[in-house]
């Protein structure tokens, strides 16, 4: 099958020829003719296979062939949970979008308004925004939803997980009712498909691979090894690899500045991205890692989305996430577009549990192996996965707190007997007397 098979337009098919891209991926191929349909969608499918495409061309060539008013209201919205997604997509789109006459623009927070709402004024046919930013400006009036006639929710899962949901139903109760709705995301939770519900409208439902599945040409490793000698394995692994092009991840923002600031010292360029750092320099840090300026990318979940880095060969968990869903978003950083890549996972014994979660939620034993001369003696109780439940805890907590408030409960009967008993006494003294 070809892009023309798809029904896209000369321009579309002249944009993607230009990237490079010969024939749609799967999700492409049972996404765009339903969107060209005017369906709703709630599309799942794993980072790297093209779902951006899937929504963006379609939406493009919708644009292009109605009739706008001159002052160019928005008329499509896509919605992003982080600034590099949002970044990344507007990139797409305007890439794709090259041929056609459609003005596009992207706002997010972490920068000063003024520029963003001066591209706005001028007329915005597609919009790509995170919720804060957007709800902000349209607080200030400078954003109207009136116009709205296709509405992207992209990453969709990752929006519940930041706390957005209040902000996504604010948004579309300014909406006209009548649009549609694009629902798109590598995994789908029972939370999401309660959200869509509330959203889409008969729906088309697409699953381009296995819910929770990752790249086939991802090659998982991991690495028993102790807490204290991780960055010392992460260091000779990029060093006796020579390798030139690595994204680490770690769970705090603390850890990924520490492991950055260690790498620099053992002689390793790198940089830092997470949610502390402002706009301008994790936009400087990825544009240099893209640029092979640096070796090392060190990243909180925040950039387990949107990062799109064309042929990334090496993806390192410093520290195994907690929620077993954030390994599939990470390691979708490699092995992309058919490329292959290395997914290595550095696991102390206090992870062992986040792996065991991991391997069930993949239906896949990641394979463990030791480094020598890093060989692990450390013996710390693994700490409990997010999806694992306390055993017991409550009922022993409730019964203790039964047992206490009924001793505390006896306890005051007995001091109320006993200042009864007290008091009869003193009565019966002042009656003597």
């Amino acid at each position: 099958m070809t892009f023309r098979d798809l029904g896209l337009s000369n321009a579309l098919q002249k944009a993607v020829k230009e990237k490079g891209y010969t024939k749609p991926s799967p999700i492409q191929e049972k996404a765009i003719p339903v969107i060209l349909e005017g369906r709703d969608v709630l599309a799942s499918a794993q980072t790297g296979t093209g779902k951006t495409a899937g929504f963006t061309l379609p939406v493009l060539q919708y644009l292009a062939e109605t009739k706008h008013p001159k002052y160019r209201p928005i008329r499509a919205l896509i919605l992003t949970p982080t600034r590099e997604l949002a970044a990344q997509v507007h990139e797409n789109v305007r890439e794709y979008g090259a041929h056609l006459n459609v003005k596009s623009a992207v706002i997010f927070g972490g920068v000063k308004p003024a520029a963003q709402i001066a591209v706005l004024r001028k007329g915005v046919d597609i919009l790509i925004a995170t919720p804060g930013r957007l709800l902000d400006l349209h607080d200030r009036q400078v954003v109207s939803f009136k116009r709205i006639n296709v509405f992207v929710l992209d990453e969709a899962d990752r929006m519940l997980d930041m706390g957005f949901v209040r902000d996504i139903n604010k948004i579309i109760s300014l909406m006209p009712h009548k649009r549609q709705n694009l629902l798109f995301s590598a995994t789908f939770s029972k939370d999401i498909k309660k959200l869509a519900q509330g959203i889409l409208r008969k729906p088309v439902a697409i699953e381009a691979t296995p819910e929770n599945t990752t790249a086939e040409k991802v090659n998982h490793k991991v690495y028993t090894v102790d807490k204290s000698k991780k960055t010392a394995v992460v260091t000779n692994l990029i060093k006796e690899g020579n390798w030139s092009q690595v994204l680490i991840f770690t769970r705090t923002k603390h850890g990924a500045n520490k492991l950055t600031q260690k790498l620099i010292k053992g002689g390793i360029s790198a940089a830092a991205i997470h949610g502390n750092k402002s706009q301008g320099a994790r936009t400087k840090a990825l544009s240099n890692f893209k640029s092979n300026d640096i070796r090392v990318l060190v990243a909180t979940d925040i950039a387990a989305r949107g990062l799109d880095i064309p042929l990334l060969p090496h993806v390192i968990n410093f520290e195994l996430p907690n929620v077993p869903e954030d390994y599939v978003h990470r390691i979708g950083r490699t092995g992309r577009a058919g490329a292959s890549g290395d997914a290595i996972s550095l696991v102390c014994s206090e992870e062992t549990e986040y792996q065991k979660e991991i391997e069930k939620l993949l239906g896949l034993k990641l394979p463990s192996t030791v480094i020598e001369g890093f060989e692990p003696t450390d013996t710390t109780a693994p700490k409990r996965a997010a999806t694992q439940k306390k055993k017991n805890s409550r009922s022993k907590s409730t019964e203790k707190n039964s047992n206490t408030k009924h001793t505390r409960s006896k306890s005051k009967r007995n001091d109320r007997t006993t200042s009864s008993n007290k008091n009869r006494g003193r009565s019966r003294r002042n009656r003597r007397r």
